[in-house]
């Protein structure tokens, strides 16, 4: 614990709060660096910090724990190297049938260095040092019936998965090409409708149930299913959280104007990318391997000690790579293989073989609906969104067109000329009158209601609504859909709100109002019902930053180290049996560096046994330089 508290207390701040976030360090109880160190080798955040290692970087932690000893260590022999441990892996895996050759000393340094960073191990000068603590826990392992030190390195993998036959194959990927249609589907409704409306999240997790149900049903999914496509979604970056609610990105923005095909590859990159590399890499050696329980096997056996954690994880990657397409039932399928290589432009390219082509052009109807022949390309899609709502989402879809419809489309900055030119561009059927006229008349009546913001000291945000025809006005302040505003009357004929304009005015949109938002000049400013989440900016002070203030306080810093840190450091010594490097300034001004194993202070003088001239020494406290924890 010496040794970790020393390093602790050189590091800068930006690598302590790195290293306490990486390890999940809580600051309950800690009040210098020795507290710090302590929770740092506290055998339950050992075990849990483990538990995410894989097996290889496992075994390299255990043979260097075992190569040197503490007591080898006290006789002032080294840590071994790099180069010596990439020999003595390569060594346990041909004794256990395993290729000598996959282990190489580019291997093992990168390894080395997550341990490092983790505070598992001290990578010094090529050389590879585990504390105490942690080469502890893993020779206790075999008596929880986890491996030991050779069973980690040696020990080969489970057989490869099994391969389907050529007809499975093809079988595989018409289903995965299905289940792949239906989840890009959903993901854009979902997508679409957190823009229109955000989903609120649960203090607890997960989303409310009304808001459940309301994208259960704008998917077409189950409602057991919409958190699954919600994560989905929050990994590929299109959904985000903002104040409590889920909210599209504006990464989501452009991923809705993209190809099927395209879409899909983002999700599934996003997918590939969050699974371990050796995972990633047992199931990328061809379409048509069956994951099954062979694929668990070797989970459990690439993370021995992931337990629940790990099995969570393979529930997570298995349900997400059958939801994609990436697999169907449990068997690899073209696209897949390709995407699990990390070739998505082949992925993409095969899925856009198998995806039903997408079109661009409808039927319109003179009941006021629209109908596509097969999935719509996204810019239509997205353009008929605007001036339509979504009746069906199948294959062939179904749009209805409205007076709130068209206001909607009106508000945003279209006319009645955009829209019929757009209408006849897209149509196999030409415009009918009644479509005709319901635009014309939407956009001869848009406006007769208008929104501006009466803003005053006490109100900032006060809205007015004014008409010039009265009898509208009225109707307005008496409809109870609208008493949420909280509308009263005010000089020149108006109403005022509490509320913010664009509130008042989606508010009376919603309810069938030709309602149009105004500046202080009264022209009429066009209004977008849409927001993206924005990255939450860092910060400012955490629980991590707040630790390490604390601690470098109580420290004192280099002005008390001849005081507190250096009582600590014996205190520490003594109770650990740990040797030390003790220099000590002599009268004529010389420093003397003794090895020494400390066993009490009192009076200002401390005694402790010389390790190399086997004598017992006895010391004053004042002339102490510097103490290092002994190699």
């Amino acid at each position: 614990m010496l040794t970790l508290a020393t390093r602790l207390r050189g590091m800068d701040d930006a690598r302590l709060r790195r290293a306490i976030e990486l390890r999940g360090i809580q600051p309950n109880g800690i009040r210098d660096f020795f507290d710090l160190a302590e929770a740092f080798l506290d055998a339950d955040s050992l075990q849990r910090t483990l538990a995410h290692l894989d097996r290889h970087t496992l075994a390299l932690l255990a043979l260097a724990g075992e190569s040197t000893s503490v007591a080898d260590r006290a006789a002032g022999e080294e840590a071994p190297t790099l180069g010596e441990l990439a020999r003595g892996l390569s060594q346990a895996r041909g004794q256990g049938g395993a290729d000598a050759g996959l282990v190489t000393v580019a291997d093992v340094a990168e390894r080395a260095a997550l341990l490092d960073s983790l505070l598992l191990a001290a990578l010094i000068d090529d050389r590879l040092s585990p504390y105490d603590g942690v080469t502890a826990q893993l020779q206790a392992w075999p008596a929880q019936g986890l491996p030991g030190a050779a069973a980690l390195a040696s020990e080969p993998a489970p057989s490869a998965l099994p391969q389907v036959s050529t007809e499975e194959v093809r079988v595989t990927d018409g289903l995965a090409a299905e289940r792949a249609f239906a989840a890009v589907s959903s993901i854009a409704e979902l997508v679409n409708e957190v823009a229109r409306e955000p989903a609120r999240e649960l203090s607890r997790g997960g989303l409310g149930l009304p808001d459940s149900k309301r994208l259960a049903a704008a998917m077409s999914v189950d409602l057991e299913s919409v958190g699954d496509h919600v994560a989905i979604a929050a990994r590929a970056g299109l959904v985000g959280r903002e104040t409590g609610h889920w909210i599209e990105t504006e990464a989501g923005v452009s991923w809705l104007q993209r190809p099927t095909n395209e879409r899909w590859g983002v999700l599934a990159d996003s997918w590939q990318a969050a699974l371990p590399v050796d995972v990633r890499r047992i199931l990328s050696d061809r379409p048509g391997l069956s994951w099954g329980d062979g694929l668990r096997s070797f989970v459990t056996w690439l993370y021995p000690a992931g337990g629940s954690w790990m099995d969570e994880q393979i529930r997570i990657f298995t349900r997400d790579a059958e939801l994609l397409g990436i697999s169907a039932h449990q068997t690899t399928s073209t696209a897949g293989a390709a995407a699990l290589a990390g070739d998505i432009d082949a992925a993409v390219a095969t899925m856009r073989g198998v995806l039903p082509r997408e079109v661009g052009q409808v039927y319109l109807q003179h009941d006021l609906t629209i109908v596509s022949p097969g999935p719509l390309s996204p810019a239509i899609d997205a353009r008929l969104r605007s001036l339509a709502d979504v009746e069906s989402r199948e294959l062939a879809s179904s749009y209805r067109i409205s007076a709130t419809s068209v206001n909607r489309a009106l508000a945003a900055g279209e006319t009645a000329e955009s829209l019929l030119e757009f209408l006849r561009g897209i149509s196999l059927t030409g415009v009918p009158q009644p479509l005709n006229y319901l635009v014309q008349e939407a956009a001869a009546r848009y406006g007769r209601v208008r929104v501006g913001h009466a803003a005053t000291s006490e109100h900032p945000n006060r809205t007015y609504v004014r008409s010039d025809d009265p009898a509208l006005l009225g109707t307005i302040a008496v409809d109870q859909t609208l008493a949420s505003l909280g509308l009263v009357p005010a000089a020149n004929g108006r109403l005022v709100s509490r509320f913010a304009p664009d509130a008042v005015f989606w508010a009376l949109t919603d309810a069938r109002y030709p309602a149009a938002a105004e500046n202080e000049t009264g022209e009429i400013v066009h209004l977008r019902r849409h927001t993206v989440a924005q990255p939450a900016p860092a910060a400012q002070s955490d629980a991590a930053g707040a630790l390490i203030e604390k601690i470098r306080a109580a420290d004192g810093g280099e002005s008390e180290a001849p005081h507190a840190w250096l009582a600590r450091q014996l205190d520490v010594a003594i109770r650990t049996k740990q040797t030390l490097t003790v220099s000590i300034a002599t009268p004529g001004g010389a420093v003397v560096d003794y090895l020494l194993e400390p066993a009490s202070i009192g009076g200002g003088r401390f005694r402790a046994r010389d390790r190399r001239a086997d004598i017992e020494r006895t010391l004053p406290l004042s002339s102490i330089v510097r103490i290092t924890p002994a190699p």
